[in-house]
């Protein structure tokens, strides 16, 4: 005989404001197999557990049900308070009256009761027919693969692999650094980007855990988490760097010049090239589309210079393949086009230049010697006007929402300009300051007080030419008039984007994406670093727009979780998924392409007993199964069941109400 205990959760006032607890729970008394049933404030606090405990024990409770908010939320609690009571924690059942009852029906107390008891009354139903589970135990390949070598990759790296978990860096550049190691000084402490980063770029490089695969892009991922293949692609660098030892005269002496994607094409660079003075690792690759030897079979020159005998242009690209448990895309991001907007003469004004390529001129490695210059004519500029919020924000032009760094970095180049031409003079045509962060709105005001950059609150309509000066025409909402300014030069703070294959490689790792290209995350609060493939994790702009901070603190997050995935031998997995009774399965394989997860194959078994033919039926790979139960929904034959949600468990559900 069933013996049936429910708890019901005030949840604050969350559910209590709504709903009538105690009339649901006098209502709920009158189920036969219901032995005990009680309300408390806060189930899921300390003393709601210990409830729970006490009644398992003091009524010899076969099964539990617990209605409070959504089982993501709570589940696991609840599941652990049920187990330390010694009752199999999966004949717990969460009726969800918050956001099935209370939240829905506001303005209806009397439909949120009627619904709420409705909902226990289900719950109820379902746990007298519920079974014992047990945790599924998956085997753990103890490697884990870093998709982006930009600082979400490399702090992520580094922390997995201080941890003794050997660790597979790939970088699609032939350098790791990412768009950190373009950026001359870091918001809001002005400390050198190259300072800060150059030391954790030689640290991958020589830590003994981290095999560094760069000029490289992940094509293949298969598997499950804990056991996932990976395939590589390294790209062919045509120099051999186990021969190279980066003295440089292959460069020197090439006789191409092709612009020099790293400056943002300021200046050019050759056809053989290291992407910048401290790339890591500091060997030179061909770039293949512009290289006379490989296009046309002359030149040869930095073959007949390399002293190592290093340059090979028979090198072929190659194909190689990781075992993992789990991955951590930090593929970053990159930046918009602001070619939409006409007005401010992109493209046909020279002096009208992007955040970044400002960011190239102000650096002291960049290739102007760390003075920015007028591209029209070379010369300092004295006046120089930023525009945020170039594409970010309008859904006119651009995109909706906010890139959360613009407003900080406008404010450190306005510093920068005025440490590099002290008689210089900014302007910042704004629509809001977002400052969030830890000494973040002092800088603005910094920016504002120690180099009398002036703010105005408005957009910019119009920039023309007038002579050698461009003339930018805006509003100033908070006078409450049109202003024009004479410039030297306009620097546009251009959106944050998605890398453009993002999409293609959240297909190919099988996870999912939102509708700007960013990769989507389990839950915004209570999942942020996950993603619904278990052993996939995001960290940085790969995600959404973020900070320095914010990203570094997130790769940390993502290490700590790929951590805890490898701190046993075997990885304990829920076991509410699908099972499939191969008396029953016809082999029509419907349950295999409507699979998300890949999980389904088949297998080939007797006929009979003993007997030589087989006959084809589905087979469940318990490791990767999610127990989303698509399969179960189509099997025609009835030969698969969801562990949990069996047939006869759904049926109990309807037939109560």
């Amino acid at each position: 005989m069933a013996r049936v205990g429910v708890f019901v959760c005030f949840c604050g006032a969350n559910i209590a404001d709504f709903v009538d607890v105690p009339a649901v729970v006098e209502e709920v008394k009158k189920i036969r197999e219901v032995k005990y049933a009680v309300y408390y404030k806060y189930m899921c606090s300390d003393p709601g557990q210990q409830i729970i405990k006490d009644a398992i024990a003091q009524y010899r409770l076969t099964s539990v049900v617990v209605a409070a908010c959504s089982p993501r939320m709570h589940e696991k609690t609840f599941r652990r308070a049920v187990s330390e009571a010694g009752l199999n924690p999966y004949l717990l059942e969460i009726a969800n009256i918050r956001e099935h009852s209370s939240w829905v029906h506001q303005k209806n107390k009397k439909a949120a009761t009627e619904k709420a008891g409705d909902l226990i009354r289900m719950a109820v139903a379902k746990s007298i027919a519920n079974e014992q589970l047990h945790e599924i135990s998956v085997p753990v390949t103890k490697r884990a693969l870093v998709i982006g070598g930009g600082i979400a990759g490399i702090q992520a790296a580094l922390d997995i692999a201080d941890a003794h978990i050997p660790v597979v860096l790939v970088e699609r550049s032939p350098s790791i650094g990412g768009r950190m190691a373009q950026l001359d000084e870091t918001f809001p402490t002005l400390d050198c980007s190259q300072c800060i980063l150059t030391p954790k770029m030689v640290d991958v490089a020589s830590h003994p855990y981290i095999e560094l695969i760069p000029y490289s892009e992940v094509i293949g991922l298969e598997g499950y988490v804990g056991n996932y293949k990976a395939k590589i692609k390294k790209k062919a660098s045509y120099v051999n760097f186990s021969l190279c030892t980066g003295c440089g005269a292959c460069t020197q002496k090439c006789p191409v010049k092709v612009p020099n994607e790293f400056n943002m094409g300021i200046d050019k660079r050759k056809a053989i090239y290291t992407p910048f003075p401290q790339a890591v690792p500091n060997k030179p690759v061909i770039d293949a589309e512009h290289c006379n030897m490989l296009l046309k079979g002359k030149c040869g020159i930095c073959s007949k210079v390399c002293e190592k005998g290093a340059i090979d242009y028979t090198m072929k690209d190659e194909v190689i393949e990781r075992e993992i448990g789990a991955v951590v895309v930090a593929t970053g991001y990159d930046l918009w086009d602001p070619k939409p907007y006409e007005e401010y003469g992109v493209g046909r004004f020279k002096d009208v230049i992007t955040s970044l390529e400002f960011e190239r001129m102000v650096s002291a490695s960049g290739p102007t010697g760390g003075l920015p210059i007028r591209p029209s004519d070379g010369k300092v500029p004295k006046t120089v006007v930023f525009i945020k919020c170039i594409g970010s924000r309008d859904e006119a032009k651009g995109i909706e929402y906010c890139s959360k760094i613009c407003c900080m970095y406008t404010a450190k180049h306005a510093i920068l300009l005025h440490h590099k031409v002290h008689d210089s003079r900014a302007y910042v045509f704004y629509m809001d300051v977002r400052a969030a962060g830890k000494g973040y709105e002092e800088f603005v005001k910094r920016a504002q007080v120690e180099t009398g950059t002036t703010y105005l609150r408005g957009r910019v309509s119009k920039i023309y030419k007038m002579g050698d000066k461009l003339m930018v025409r805006g509003e100033d909402a908070q006078l409450g008039q049109v202003v024009e300014i004479e410039a030297d030069m306009v620097v546009l703070a251009t959106a944050i984007i998605p890398y453009k294959t993002n999409p293609a490689l959240a297909r190919l790792l099988g996870i999912s994406y939102d509708k700007y290209g960013y990769l989507s995350e389990a839950h915004p609060k209570l999942r942020p670093v996950e993603t619904a493939k278990a052993g996939i994790f995001l960290a940085g702009c790969t995600q959404a727009p973020k900070d320095i901070p914010d990203t570094v603190a997130q790769a940390s997050a993502c290490a700590a979780k790929v951590c805890g995935i490898f701190s046993g031998d075997a990885l304990k997995k829920d076991p509410m998924i699908s099972v499939v009774n191969p008396d029953y399965c016809s082999g029509c394989q419907n349950c295999v392409q409507v699979c998300p997860y890949q999980a389904i194959t088949t297998e080939e078994i007797p006929i009979t007993r003993g007997s030589k033919e087989t006959r084809t039926v589905a087979k469940i790979n318990e490791g990767v199964c999610q127990g989303c139960g698509s399969c179960a929904a189509v099997c025609r034959s009835m030969a698969i069941s969801l562990k949990g949600f069996t047939d006869s468990q759904i049926i109990n559900e309807i037939v109560s109400i």
